[in-house]
Formats: C-alpha cells, structure tokens, sequence
C-alpha cells in the first residue's frame, strides 16, 4: 500500500464535496478497491469512506415499489423479511454472493457502480428494469451499464439507491466459479406488467446484457420447456480460463431454465 488521505463522509453532500479532493475515489465496502490498491492497479490520492452516510442505508417496500439504498450490504438484501415478499429472487441472489464476510461488508451501490462483469446484482436490475439513483438524476438501468466496468456515472455523482418494481415472477440461477464464486454464467428471468425481462452475467464480452432469444420463448410462455431448442448466440460471448464462448453459451439456456423453475415455485 501508499499514502493515501482518508476521509469519512457524514452526509452524500459531504461526500460529493470530499470527492472532489485531489484523485479521490468513493469507499463503500472496498470489496474491489482495496485489492485493487494492494495491487497498485488503482492509487486514488484520497478515499472518501461512504459507509457511516445513514441516508444511503436500508430496504422500504412501498406496494410494488421497492427502494435499496446503495449503502445496504449484501447480507441485509439477504435477509430483509418484506424484500423476500416482494421479490424473493433478489433475496435469494444476494445469498449467493461470495462469502459471509463479503457479504457483510459489500454493498449493492458499490457493486452496481463497480459494474463487474461477473457481478450478480446488474443482471438483476436490468432484468426488473430497475432505476438508478444518483444525487444528480435517475438512470433506467437499460442506459446505466456501458461495458466492462463501465457505466452511465459522471465525476462526482454517486449512487444513492435502486428502485424497481415488484415483478409478479422473478428467478435467479448462476454457475459459480468454485474458487471466486463469481459467475462463469448468471441468468435473471423476469416477468411483469412491461413483460419478460432477462439478463445475464458472466457471459458477455461487454458485460451485462439482455436475452432476446430467450424473452421472445418466454413471453409465449412462462414455462422452462419454452426454452427448448432455443439457441444462444456463442459469437458475442467471452472464452477464458473458466469456460468457452460456446460452453458459456450452452449455460445460458440451462440456468435460464432453473430460473423460470424457480420463478415459478417461488
């Protein structure tokens, strides 16, 4: 590690004004940007601690309407009893990230800014069709996720929540990386008033993205035997270590399956 200034933040409008210190980067649970200063991959000249910032904590279902301040952990997402009611395939995503400490540290805002192209929590918004929120704007999450760690945020905004509404079924299936517990493959399903939605993480060679092969079968019908036969382009997918494009490609349509299984038990 370095020098590096750090400051804590008591309010967003603290924390927008510490932000503008030197090369200053937001810390909410640090679950990337710390590793990422260990190694010397980022080197912010301050750090400005966003986790005592009350206003950007907690869970409120309104009706349909769910908010999720940015600085809510993981675990709670996991374990809010009227999240649960009202979109248990959320809930059931946020147990599966990494493990009990990333989970109570790591936060939705600092993943969804982060915008890994692995994460879990994209694919859940842009499948529910979710909003951000920053203390300048709101942004629908079909324009927020840009590519590979990139977003829609301009300097000095942060994430203050997400909001979306309640779908009437939702599921949520990944193939974990045993070691990372990223994953290789993540499908979010969907259905609500606009439709099916479904995105998946993992996969794609600009991160992030929706299924139209598979929203086309599902619309016509909710059930995982619609996706039988259903082919999912290898050509935009990404080939590492873990998994080629065309195994990737081939996982899509199984966890897809799961997750319309799911949706429609829960």
């Amino acid at each position: 590690m370095y020098s590096v200034h750090y400051h804590r933040a008591i309010s967003v409008a603290d924390a927008v004004k510490l932000l503008k210190s030197g090369d200053a980067q937001p810390l909410s649970g640090g679950m990337t940007l710390i590793p990422a200063m260990k190694t010397r991959l980022a080197a912010p000249s301050d750090l400005v601690d966003l986790s005592h910032v009350q206003e950007l904590k907690g869970i409120k279902v309104s009706g349909k309407t769910v908010t999720i301040g940015a600085g809510t952990t993981h675990f709670e997402v996991a374990s809010d009893e009227k999240l649960k009611k009202a979109c248990p395939a959320l809930v059931h995503l946020a147990s599966l990230i990494g493990d009990p400490a990333v989970r109570h540290r790591g936060t939705i805002g600092g993943s969804v800014a982060n915008n890994d192209p692995a994460a879990d929590y994209p694919s859940a918004l842009l499948a529910l069709g979710a909003t951000i929120v920053t203390n300048k704007r709101e942004i629908a999450a079909d324009k927020f996720f840009k590519g590979l760690f990139e977003t829609a945020l301009k300097d000095g905004e942060i994430i203050t929540a997400v909001t979306f509404t309640a779908p009437a079924k939702a599921g949520y299936e990944k193939f974990r990386n045993p070691a990372s517990r990223y994953a290789i493959v993540g499908v979010f399903v969907a259905k609500g008033k606009d439709g099916v939605r479904v995105a998946v993480t993992g996969a794609g060679d600009d991160g992030v993205f929706r299924s139209k092969p598979i929203e086309a079968a599902l619309a016509k019908s909710f059930e995982a035997s619609a996706l039988d036969g259903v082919k999912v382009p290898a050509s935009s997918l990404m080939s590492d270590i873990h998994a080629s494009a065309d195994y990737r490609a081939h996982l899509i349509s199984v966890m897809a399956k799961r997750a319309v299984v799911a949706a429609n038990a829960a």
